[in-house]
C-alpha cells in the first residue's frame, strides 16, 4: 500500500487553477521528489497535503484513511512531519531548547513557552539524541543566531524527527547552502530517511539524482512527467519544460 496518494487533487484561487486533477502515489520507504519551473504547483501540493491548504476537489489519502481537509495539527498527528523552504527559528533559544520545545509539543503541555525549565528538562535527553542524528549535539547549548546557516536548517530537520513522522515532507531543503552545506544536507537526509518515506521539492537536481527513488516532474499545476531519475531527465517534455536549463 502506498503511504500516500491524490486522487484528482485540484486546487482554485480565485478562478486560477494552481493545481489540476493531480494523482500522486508516494510508496512507503521511498524518497520521493517533487520538480518543476517556478509555478508549477509544488508548494500549493505541499501545503496541500499538510492541511495548510483545502483543496477545491480531489482526495488525499494517508495509508488508505481519507484525510482531505484535515487541518495541520491532524495530518501531524497521523504521522506527516513538514519542513519549510523559509527558516523559522527563534534566534535566541538554544538548539536543544527547540527540540525540548518540540518534544514537548507532542503531551499535554504542548507549546507551552512558559513551561518551567524542570518541565523541559524532562525532555533533554531525547532531545540530545535527536540533535546526535542531525550531526547537532556539539551545539546543543549554542544560541541559534550564533549558528550557520546549514545548521539552522538542521536543526529544522531535527524538530520535524521530534516529531517522530513516518512521512516527511521536505520543502527546498537545500535552498541557499553553499555547496559544503548541500552535500551535508544529502547525508544527512540519506541517514534520517532509514525507516520512513520522504516527500522533498528541490530545484537542485544534483541533490534531486543522489537521494530520489523517483521523480514527478509538475508543470501548470499538472504532472507532466514521473518515474527514475534517469528516465525522466531524458524525457524531451522535461528537458524542454524544467531540466533543459542544467542538462540542455
Amino acid at each position: 500500500m502506498p503511504i500516500l496518494e491524490t486522487h484528482g487533487l485540484t486546487k482554485s484561487f480565485r478562478g486560477f487553477r494552481a493545481l489540476e486533477r493531480v494523482d500522486l502515489r508516494v510508496d512507503a520507504g521511498m524518497v520521493h521528489a517533487l520538480v518543476g519551473p517556478n509555478g508549477a504547483g509544488k508548494t500549493t501540493l505541499f501545503n496541500l497535503l499538510s492541511g495548510f491548504l483545502k483543496p477545491t476537489a480531489g482526495r488525499i489519502l494517508l495509508e488508505g484513511e481519507d484525510v482531505t481537509g484535515f487541518p495541520p495539527e491532524q495530518i501531524a498527528r497521523r504521522g506527516v512531519g513538514r519542513s519549510f523552504q523559509i527558516t523559522s527559528l527563534f534566534e535566541q533559544l538554544s538548539a536543544i531548547e527547540h527540540v525540548g520545545l518540540a518534544l514537548q509539543a507532542k503531551t499535554s503541555w504542548g507549546y507551552r513557552f512558559w513551561a518551567s525549565a524542570r518541565v523541559l528538562s524532562r525532555f533533554r535527553q531525547r532531545a540530545l539524541e535527536v540533535l546526535e542524528q542531525v550531526g547537532l549535539a556539539t551545539v546543543a547549548n549554542r544560541e541559534v543566531r550564533s549558528l550557520p546557516y546549514g545548521q539552522k536548517r538542521a536543526l529544522e530537520l531535527a524538530l520535524v524527527l521530534a516529531l517522530e513522522p513516518r512521512l516527511l515532507l521536505l520543502d527546498e531543503p537545500t535552498a541557499g547552502m553553499s555547496l559544503e552545506d548541500v552535500h551535508r544536507m544529502i547525508d544527512l537526509i540519506k541517514r534520517v530517511r532509514a525507516g520512513r518515506t520522504v516527500l522533498l521539492v528541490e530545484h537542485n537536481m544534483g541533490v534531486v539524482s543522489e537521494l530520489a527513488d523517483r521523480v514527478t516532474v509538475l508543470q501548470h499545476g499538472t504532472i507532466l512527467a514521473e518515474g527514475p531519475y534517469q528516465e525522466v531527465r531524458h524525457d524531451p517534455r522535461v528537458i524542454a519544460a524544467y531540466l533543459g536549463e542544467a542538462h540542455a
